[in-house]
């Protein structure tokens, strides 16, 4: 199985940055795909973006096409989300996922990190 542990949240102003990072550990030499949910208080959690193994591959939810991109270095065993043009409804804990599976079903991700808050201040 592969371990995941996120960090790089935190505290932004609306329009700001943020990147945020999942480090994997593992059985991380068989190929997987990477994926971020995120989830708000009260709200059910939602696949926002995934990749990849070789990185030809990607999906973005509406809510975040133009802003977001996702991206990984298979060599540092590390995957990246980086958010701009942040507005306050992207406030939520920013989970990593990884899955051996394809990488757009959010149905397929097995494995997941602790989670991460990011919020956006108005």
């Amino acid at each position: 199985q592969v371990r995941l542990v996120e960090s790089g949240g935190g505290l932004v102003q609306t329009g700001g940055s943020l990147r945020v990072s999942c480090a994997a550990s593992g059985r991380t030499s068989t190929p997987y795909a990477m994926g971020w949910f995120r989830q708000a208080p009260g709200k059910e959690r939602e696949f926002v973006t995934a990749i990849s193994w070789s990185s030809s591959s990607t999906y973005y939810a509406d809510s975040v096409k133009g802003r977001f991109t996702i991206s990984r270095d298979n060599a540092k065993n590390t995957g990246y989300l980086q958010m701009n043009s942040l507005k306050p409804e992207d406030t939520a804990v920013y989970y990593c996922a990884a899955t051996y599976s394809r990488y757009d079903r959010a149905s397929n991700y097995d494995y997941w990190g602790q989670g991460t808050q990011v919020t956006v201040s108005s």
